[in-house]
């Protein structure tokens, strides 16, 4: 599995700006977090790799900061020999999913984006309550959906994931 270092080499070889490796990197402490206290509960849980795709989760935004950069991202780290779980959370991560309708409907390729493993899930959430590198709550990034006009139907998604992994972890 791929290491920190070597996944902020790929980000610096492909000129990804600091602000967006900083990003991921406190979404990742978050989902480490995270995922240590779902495993402390006794769920089977890989923290390491929730940390390490979390870490991976924007490298897409290197090329483009569209609602694609999860492609983008998937497709590079492919290419790039990573790992197909830590490639398959930089798919999934956004928001709470998004299916193959809406996908469709907003220009990706037609596929599932539903985070389905734990750790995929993990880092959906822990990326929701990241803005920028202040963690927030889940009531402010709602009201931030809120405010930039997203459905209420994402909206509602992203809550029921929250209150998934908030059960998990509490």
């Amino acid at each position: 599995m791929i290491t920190r270092v070597e996944a902020i080499k790929l980000f610096e070889e492909t000129g990804c700006a600091s602000n967006v490796i900083e990003h991921c990197e406190e979404v990742a402490s978050l989902a480490y977090e995270i995922a240590n206290k779902v495993k402390e509960k006794g769920h089977e849980i890989n923290p390491e790799l929730a940390y390490l795709g979390a870490l991976l989760h924007d490298f897409g935004r290197c090329y483009t900061h569209a609602i694609s950069h999860a492609v983008e991202g998937f497709e590079l780290a492919k290419a790039r020999g990573i790992d197909s779980e830590v490639s398959e959370i930089i798919k999934r991560h956004i928001g709470a999913g998004i299916s193959k309708e809406e996908a469709r409907y907003i220009g990706l390729p037609e596929d599932d984006y539903f985070p389905r493993s734990l750790e995929e899930k993990i880092v959906a959430h822990a990326d929701n309550l990241v803005k920028g590198t202040k963690r927030i709550t889940i009531e402010e990034r709602m009201a931030l959906m809120r405010r930039n006009k997203v459905s209420k139907k994402v909206i509602k998604r992203v809550q029921k994931l929250a209150e998934e992994i908030d059960e998990l972890s509490n």
